[in-house]
């Protein structure tokens, strides 16, 4: 059985206030750092054989404190990089709000496309793909995935059987692990979300 702690990269200044999507240049902040350095001992706890990352580098960071608490370089995994925000990359979440688009990406996700961009089906699609890949490399192991935020959620949601819209209805606070079991010849479990973030 294949285990998966996915954890969601730790605070940068901009967290809940800009979609920064995948631009660079968002480093941790100083809370972040500190938020990283504790979500680290906790993924190193559980003794993971292998780390994965997104290529953003808040992420990337993340995974590089989880790596010298757990003795592991992380590896980039295309798959579970961020969502592709296209043209609404870089705007501040208040000015978003205020778009009529807004309202149907909280409410009919599934049926959204982000201008320039990519879908959540596309992104479901993709992170689930990659967790499963990672399922047949890893069998019995424990391994460890920094990502983000919304591509956490649309995996935990596909593994729990929600319908795609509603994977909103999901919290994953910055610095938080979600543990995924995947079986072979078993059903998906979804052991935990949102533990262990000192977030407030």
């Amino acid at each position: 059985m294949a285990r998966l702690l996915l954890v969601r990269h730790a605070p940068t200044s901009e967290t809940g206030v800009r979609l920064t999507g995948r631009l660079p240049g968002v480093h941790l902040s100083d809370t972040g750092r500190e938020i990283a350095a504790h979500v680290a001992r906790l993924v190193a706890a559980a003794r993971p054989v292998a780390l994965y990352s997104s290529p953003v580098e808040r992420t990337w960071e993340t995974a590089l404190e989880i790596g010298a608490a757990a003795g592991l370089e992380p590896a980039i995994h295309p798959g579970f990089t961020e969502v592709d925000f296209g043209r609404w990359t870089g705007r501040t979440l208040r000015d978003l709000s205020r778009l009529k688009a807004w309202a149907r990406v909280q409410a009919a996700p599934s049926r959204f496309r982000f201008p320039e961009g990519e879908s959540f089906l596309d992104v479901r699609h993709r992170a689930v793909s990659a967790c499963e890949d990672l399922a047949a490399t890893h069998r019995r192991k424990t391994v460890a995935v920094v990502s983000h935020a919304d591509v956490i959620k649309t995996v935990l949601s596909h593994y729990l059987g929600q319908p795609a819209d509603l994977f909103q209805r999901l919290v994953v606070a910055p610095g938080s692990v979600s543990i995924l079991e995947l079986p072979a010849d078993a059903p998906p479990r979804v052991v935990g979300i949102n533990l262990g973030t000192p977030w407030t």
